[in-house]
């Protein structure tokens, strides 16, 4: 399976000239196929296929005096920008087929200079390299410092090189990892549990554990508040909103790093304790719609089930999602009564069949395991184990167990 190891670069202030003169020549090169497929539709004519559009935006283009500087950057960057359309097309009509799972998708749109995430791509006939001190060489950029938190598994496929909103540098690498040596690496477990996901408390396991909330949100709003309020009453355009903006964008990204590690932190040590894992299929989306959505957003399930779903199938592990419409919060775990709906404030209920007296997030707990049946299949089968995608996320896991890392 594929994976993403990123890394914080540091580039000196003329790197990071180089840096934004490459991320704007993508930028043209893509707006100008985007432009050419959209002129063509509208004549009724068939889209130009990539090579053509190669030839035309980028290899004819460099020897005019309007795209002259295109010239300027490595070419396997503008490469990529075609590459990135024709994904975004490809995955456009299959989203208007119905061939594509998720929500459907629109058309490719054209990209600003303002946009707060910019990112090129180097693949391996950019022939970068990383030197014996440690950096990371680009061509056409130089020798970029890197901080390496760990060491890379596999020789890197490819290495995309991206500026988010709070204006940091990022190398990530795309690694072949190979799922027996993982699974190796995992030390051996029999025990299953089943995970009921909360607020009050962020997880609740069959066992009895509760862990809490973080609420790393709630924790920052009055420094974020504080931070929105000076970008407010700054002037648009001038320089002193920009670093407003800046100073806003750095504590969302706080709050999402520290929201992303305690995932990564708690997903890691569940998959190593335990063979088999039981979750609910919650409707995030829906719960976002009703007055908890500041809490449900901050909560961050979605990003902590997608957590598990590649780390199990990475590591051999058994993850079993059951549907959102089981009735665990209603039937007792010790004698499966069915004892009707209960508002929230209701935190522990006496079942009225047998007399047991249940907490109800560790009742819930209980029965998202029994309905999963890892009973049965926690023996080292991997249930309905799929592909998983590149993550960028995945380079906040510290794995396990832990490896040497960088100089």
């Amino acid at each position: 399976m594929q994976l993403r190891y990123a890394f914080r670069l540091y580039p000196d202030p003329g790197q990071q000239r180089a840096l934004a003169k490459a991320f704007g020549c993508a930028r043209v090169v893509f707006n100008d196929a985007v432009r050419a497929r959209e002129d063509a539709r509208k004549a009724q004519q068939p889209f130009p296929k990539i090579g053509e559009l190669s030839t035309s935006l980028i290899t004819q283009a460099k020897q005019t005096a309007s795209r002259s500087w295109l010239g300027e950057v490595s070419a396997v960057v503008l490469q990529q920008s075609l590459r990135d359309v024709e994904t975004a097309y490809r995955n456009f009509f299959a989203s208007l087929k119905g061939t594509r799972k998720g929500p459907r998708i629109g058309p490719p749109r054209f990209k600003s200079r303002k946009d707060p995430r910019q990112s090129i791509r180097f693949t391996a006939n950019a022939r970068w390299s990383v030197t014996d001190s440690g950096r990371l060489n680009l061509p056409k950029i130089g020798p970029v410092k890197v901080k390496w938190s760990r060491t890379l598994p596999a020789t890197p496929a490819s290495v995309t090189v991206i500026k988010d909103a709070a204006g940091r540098f990022f190398a990530s690498f795309v690694i072949d990892t190979d799922p027996a040596a993982d699974a190796a690496r995992m030390p051996s477990s029999d025990r299953t549990v089943g995970i009921d996901l909360g607020l009050t408390h962020f997880a609740v396991l069959s066992d009895g554990t509760k862990i809490d909330s973080p609420r790393f949100l709630r924790r920052a709003e009055k420094k974020l508040k504080r931070a929105q309020r000076e970008l407010s009453r700054k002037q648009k355009g001038s320089r002193n909103r920009e670093k407003a903006r800046l100073k806003v964008a750095r504590a969302h990204a706080q709050v999402t790093d520290a929201r992303r590690e305690f995932h990564h932190q708690l997903s890691t040590r569940l998959i190593s304790e335990n063979q088999g894992i039981a979750v609910e299929d919650l409707a995030v989306r829906a719960l976002a719609r009703t007055k908890l959505a500041k809490s449900v957003h901050d909560a961050g399930w979605s990003q902590f089930v997608h957590m598990l779903e590649y780390k199990a199938v990475r590591y051999g592990r058994t993850l079993v999602k059951i549907g959102r419409f089981t009735p665990t919060s209603q039937v007792c775990s010790q004698c499966e009564a069915k004892d009707g709906p209960k508002p929230l404030h209701v935190r522990t209920w006496t079942c009225a069949a047998c007399g047991a007296v249940h907490d109800r997030d560790h009742n819930a707990a209980k029965n998202v395991k029994a309905a999963a049946g890892l009973a049965v299949t926690a023996c080292g089968a991997q249930v309905g184990p799929g592909l998983v995608l590149a993550q960028r996320d995945e380079a906040g896991s510290h794995g396990f167990p832990p490896e040497p890392r960088a100089a």
